[in-house]
């Protein structure tokens, strides 16, 4: 078997043509030696025929039903050679040999565990989301109170957040965003991967809270950037969110001890259950009759923080 300089995975979803525009991308900007594993998650809109038919050096596994996303990668990287395994979405575009830049900066910077790069929006301003700070007792806080809201961008009140960063030279970060996301395969065997009881969103936050726990931090890299469109797979924005909120107070009782666990839990519900008030008196002052998703989010609690001990 050949060895690769990266193995990139990608998992698609019903999105046929974001992925092939995704792994047109990678070939157009990707000078070094590299392979593209593309699991595709049983999608129904033909995408596993088009991605063997436009590329077919992709090396290609279909499965006969939605393994989640840290399932899907976890596969790909077991069919993977590459001495760097590089996840990519299958929402993004590679700009300006982003994938070479990420490579070579993690080859003479081996400290580091998860490195990750600039995401941009489709219309070429910045999206602040290719990383997070850790959360923690104050930013929970902040959060539910508004106070991140109010002071969006400021480094003490927002500190979860990267916008107040001028992304000039690399920066050590708690969190690398998955959709773009660079780790030794070595490093990546030894951590343990995805933990699949992540079935969609916290995976990657999980992955980088381990690699730090194991001493090597997560570090973005701003001259590597891609596009990253976001949520092209996941349409309904309630239903997103449960996953989003299931996804945090898992995150939160396998990190956190006992007692912050409960307080980051109380705080999530807490923010919610304030959007959804707001939510509705907005309605009614504006007289819109619009559904009040946030109300109905917060009605499906029981779904996001189950009842009983955590499983961690």
């Amino acid at each position: 078997m050949k060895n690769f300089d990266v193995s990139i995975v990608v998992v698609s979803y019903n999105t046929k043509d974001l992925t092939l525009a995704a792994i047109e991308s990678v070939y157009e900007q990707t000078i070094i030696d590299f392979e593209i594993i593309v699991i595709d998650n049983a999608s129904a809109d033909g995408s596993a025929e088009a991605i063997s038919s436009n590329f077919p050096d992709v090396k290609l596994i279909c499965l006969e039903k939605n393994v989640g996303f840290a399932g899907a990668n976890n596969l790909a990287v077991k069919a993977s050679s590459g001495r760097f395994i590089l996840l990519l979405n299958p929402d993004t575009l590679v700009l300006d040999h982003a994938i070479d830049r990420l490579v070579a900066f993690a080859s003479e910077n081996v400290k580091y565990g998860v490195y990750g790069g600039s995401t941009f929006f489709a219309d070429g301003s910045r999206n602040h989301t290719a990383g997070y700070g850790k959360a923690t007792l104050w930013s929970l806080f902040c959060r539910a109170t508004g106070l991140m809201s109010v002071f969006r961008g400021s480094r003490f009140f927002d500190s979860e957040s990267l916008a107040w960063w001028d992304w000039g030279v690399p920066m050590k970060v708690g969190i690398v965003t998955g959709c773009f996301m660079l780790l030794e395969r070595g490093f990546w065997d030894e951590i343990g991967g995805f933990d699949e009881r992540f079935h969609m969103y916290a995976e990657d936050a999980d992955l980088s809270m381990r690699a730090a726990e194991a001493g090597r931090p997560c570090i973005i890299v701003p001259s590597a950037a891609i596009v990253h469109y976001g949520g092209a797979s996941e349409p309904v924005l309630s239903d997103k969110t449960v996953r989003l909120l299931t996804a945090k107070v898992q995150l939160y009782r396998k990190h956190f001890g006992r007692f912050e666990a409960a307080y980051a839990v109380f705080m999530l519900k807490f923010w919610v259950f304030t959007r959804s008030l707001y939510s509705g008196i907005v309605n009614k002052l504006n007289r819109a009759g619009k559904k009040n998703t946030w109300k109905e989010i917060w009605q499906r609690r029981a779904t996001w923080v189950p009842a009983g001990e955590a499983d961690y």
